[in-house]
């Protein structure tokens, strides 16, 4: 691997005597990992049922290595949404978030999605999850991953943080901003970043940062907490934003954030949190820890109920074994299942208000992959079960048609008991209901 010489040089004025331990981590196998979706699945089961060998990412509760030579990405379980493979270090910043049960979250620059279902696997359905990215392609995996694992309070939007801030002033607990940056302690996981590090002007990214951070912190309620996080090495986009923002911002301050399991220290400011590859097993990230004190309280109106339709009820009864309750939107011809904490929203682009339940058309309903993957088996009235290893549950992620006994009509169809998809099933046929750009090819 060649680094760049602009990056090394700076690197040396950073670390001194630590130099040569840190370049020596570009010569060694980087490490893997993911982080079990307890929105789904108790660590405890995901052990018992694991195909993998799994050792415990020490700074989570869900997280674990797995070996090189495993792709855990074509085991069906991971269809099932039972695990996100992610970066041992980008664990962490949502980790030191402190998010509780009914909080109000904004992960400010979310795509693709690992850190919010992270944060949604904490909220556990109460609460509201707001997730954005300003990139119309990036949101495009957001969604699928909200809806892959299962998330159920979140409100997807792919907007500016200058218009969420018109929308969302005071109004969240906690606050993710995992900052567009230059991506140099990435540089081991995706080679491909070293080349645009050196095509890009790099320096656009500390105005960039400190623009959203602004943003983000009077989003911020009064005694709520913001993450500022970037996966980058370079002291302008990490302790000098801090620095900056806390010298123009009296009404926040800076919490400690401890320092185990190889978490240092930053460059100059103790309280922040630095993951460097050659301290720990994981690659390179920043993490600081924010509090407002002091500013303004906002009241906020809450969007109307509305009542359940009766064609989702006539579906409900003649599949389903649980009611669903809360607030039923119609936008267009999609019915969507919002989060209870859901606020009035003016001139946003919302690409998801919520749990997309389904399409209505021509007086039919027909129910989304987001409600199959939302539901548990004991929810549906009809489920057909494959085990993880049989042939049928590859040909039902491939789009195929499926030749299985089973009570007639729309089926849950499952992977040793979670929810992968629908099927209807017809003289043992079962019409293959996988979502299509999702299918394994």
């Amino acid at each position: 691997m060649k680094l760049p010489f602009d990056f090394l040089d700076n690197m040396k004025n950073i670390l001194n005597d630590d130099y040569e331990s840190f370049i020596n981590t570009y010569n060694e196998e980087r490490a893997y990992g993911i982080r079990v979706n307890t929105l789904k699945i108790s660590v405890e089961e995901f052990l018992k049922i694991s195909p993998f060998n799994l050792i415990k990412i020490p700074w989570t509760r869900d997280g674990f290595y797995y070996e090189e030579n495993i792709r855990p990405a074509k085991i069906p379980f991971y269809n099932a949404g039972l695990y996100y493979i992610q970066e041992p270090s980008a664990m962490a910043p949502v980790e030191f978030l402190d998010v509780k049960r009914g909080h109000k979250v904004l992960d400010l620059c979310a795509a693709p999605g690992g850190k919010s279902i992270q944060i949604a696997s904490k909220l556990q359905g109460e609460g509201i999850l707001v997730t954005n990215d300003i990139n119309s392609n990036r949101v495009k995996a957001l969604v699928k991953n909200i809806e892959m694992y299962g998330v159920k309070n979140a409100l997807v939007t792919n907007d500016s943080p200058e218009r969420l801030l018109r929308n969302f002033e005071g109004y969240f607990d906690r606050i993710l901003v995992d900052a567009p940056c230059s991506g140099e302690g990435m540089f081991r996981k995706d080679e491909s970043l070293i080349k645009s590090w050196e095509k890009d002007d790099i320096s656009i990214y500390p105005d960039m940062q400190k623009n959203i951070l602004d943003n983000a912190a009077k989003m911020l309620k009064v005694g709520g907490k913001l993450v500022y996080s970037t996966c980058t090495f370079n002291m302008n986009e990490n302790e000098k934003i801090i620095e900056e923002f806390l010298g123009e911002n009296s009404n926040f301050r800076l919490l400690n954030i401890d320092k185990v399991h190889g978490i240092t220290q930053g460059l100059g400011i103790k309280e922040v949190a630095r993951l460097w590859p050659h301290k720990l097993k994981g690659e390179g990230h920043f993490v600081a820890l924010l509090e407002k004190v002091d500013g303004d309280s906002i009241d906020y109106s809450l969007e109307k109920i509305n009542k359940k339709p009766e064609i989702f009820r006539e579906f409900e009864e003649e599949n389903l074994k649980i009611n669903l309750e809360g607030n039923f939107v119609i936008i267009n011809d999609s019915l969507y299942l919002a989060p209870k904490q859901l606020v009035k929203i003016k001139n946003l682009k919302v690409v998801r208000t919520g749990l997309l339940l389904g399409k209505i058309k021509k007086k039919r309903f027909t129910p989304s992959q987001a409600l199959a993957m939302a539901l548990k088996v004991e929810d549906f009235k009809r489920v057909i079960n494959l085990s993880y290893d049989s042939t049928e549950v590859i040909k039902y992620l491939k789009g195929e048609t499926i030749f299985i006994d089973g009570q007639k009509g729309l089926n849950l169809v499952s992977v040793e008991n979670y929810p992968l998809g629908f099927g209807k099933l017809n003289n043992n046929t079962l019409k293959n209901g996988y979502e299509k750009s999702w299918r394994w090819v």
